[in-house]
This record gives C-alpha cells, structure tokens and sequence, in this order.
C-alpha cells in the first residue's frame, strides 16, 4: 500500500457543523478531494450553497443543513435527521463556535454564559453523543475530530470573559475521555487547537480591537496568523486511516504562539 492511500477516503462520508465557511470550509474542501461525501450544516443559505458546489466540483455528494448548532433543540434535530437518512457516518468534525463576545467574567449575565457554552460546548457533546451511538451500533469505527483553540490549554491575551477558555479546554478534555470510552469500538476521538487564524470572525476581531490582534500576531514565533488552508491537511490525518494509532490527541497548530 502506498503511503498516499493511508489517506484515502474513497467511500467514506462525513458530517461537520458549520462547515460553510472558514475554517470549517477548507476541512471540508481537503477531506472532499480526498474522496469523502459530505454532509454540512450551516446558518447562512447562501454560504451552504456556494460550499455544496465547490464540493460537487470536486466529484463528491454534498447534502446541506440549514441550522442554528447553539440551539441545543436544533442541534439535536439534525443529529437525528443525519442517522435517519444517513444512518452512520465515518467521520464527524464539531467544527461550531467561537469567542463571539468581550464581555467582563464579573459582568457577565447567565443567561449569555449559558448562550455561549451551548455554541461551543454543548453542540460538540451533543453531535458526538448521538452521532457517535450510531457509529458504535455500525460496527464500523469512526474517526470524530474536535476542534477546540490553544484557549483550551492557555488564556487569551488583554480580552475577557473566560466563556472560551471554559468550553475549549472542556473540549479537549472531553475528547481524551470519549476517546478513552470508544477505543474499543475503533472510534478515535482528537482535538485540534488552532492559534490565531484569520478567518471571518477574527477579521472582525481585527477591526474592532486591532491593539489586540497586532499584539497577538507579534508573538507568534512563525511572525503571522495561519491561514485558514493552513487547517486541512491536518483534518485529512486525523479523518484517515493515517491516524489510526492516535486516539486522545490535541494537536496545537499555532505559528509557535504558545511555545512561550
């Protein structure tokens, strides 16, 4: 076998949440040219559509979800119609969230915390629960990829809050105990962490706090934010049979940033 055709995924299917822009996007794009059909949920028509095409260049199926995944109702929903029409698939990526908000720890309502944990935390529990059951009824393994941030393992710089930090490290912690739960079933569970890439909701980021951007970037060893397509090939690894010997891993992709 050809070190290449560790990384085939000819035949496979795949569901990620929010996977019609960003990040999400290139993981899609990279594990779609690797052979995967594709099954994407997402909150914009138009961005689910234009991503459903660019998959369909690529030779593959696409199926599109319209949904909001911070709505645990939603979420919960999707997962369901996703076994009842698909039955199992063989990789999940919970792809949703972000920091959203800069709102003070001691200013913070309830009623947003519980809001921002349900879009990072709550949709990741919620997709692996009901996706992975019907993974270990199929027999089959699987591959589920989570992505958390390096705000999972250290805190961001001269912004506030803490609803990140909270629901990505419990993110990685997550993933190395379900990982330890389904190994038995051939299910590998991994996290990736990303630094600072400039994706859509960063580029906002930039505009509003640019002080806090430029700083950030300043500290990243490699001298620059990742670029989003920076993201797919390390989402390739961890949906193929490349990675079959890792279960349990954060893997930090971050230009260096948290090395000091």
């Amino acid at each position: 076998m050809s070190i290449f055709d560790r990384f085939n995924l000819d035949g496979k299917k795949m569901m990620i949440t929010g996977g019609s822009r960003g990040l999400g996007r290139e993981m899609v794009l990279a594990i779609a040219e690797a052979g995967a059909d594709i099954v994407v949920t997402g909150r914009r028509e138009d961005s689910l559509a234009a991503i459903a095409e660019e998959i369909r260049v690529l030779g593959r199926t696409a199926w599109t979800m319209q949904a909001d995944m911070s709505d645990p109702q939603q979420c919960e929903a999707v997962c369901q119609q996703v076994v009842n029409e698909h039955g199992s698939v063989d990789i999940l990526i919970n792809n949703v969230g972000g920091r959203r908000e800069d709102i003070p720890t001691e200013e913070m309502p309830l009623g947003k915390w519980r809001e921002l944990m349900d879009l990072n935390l709550t949709s990741t529990f919620v997709c692996t629960s009901r996706i992975g059951k019907a993974m270990i009824a199929a027999g089959k393994g699987g591959r589920i990829i989570n992505i958390g941030s390096i705000n999972s393992l250290v805190a961001g710089r001269n912004i506030r809050g803490r609803h990140y930090e909270t629901a990505k490290g419990a993110i990685l912690q997550f993933t190395r105990s379900v990982a330890a739960d389904w190994a038995e079933h051939g299910i590998t569970v991994n996290a990736i962490l990303p630094g600072g890439f400039m994706t859509e909701p960063n580029q906002r980021w930039a505009r509003e706090k640019p002080d806090v951007v430029s700083t950030f970037r300043q500290q990243i060893p490699m001298g620059d934010h990742g670029q989003p397509e920076d993201l797919g090939p390390l989402a390739l690894y961890l949906a193929s049979d490349a990675s079959r010997y890792m279960t349990g891993a954060g893997l930090v992709i971050d230009g260096g940033y948290t090395l000091w």
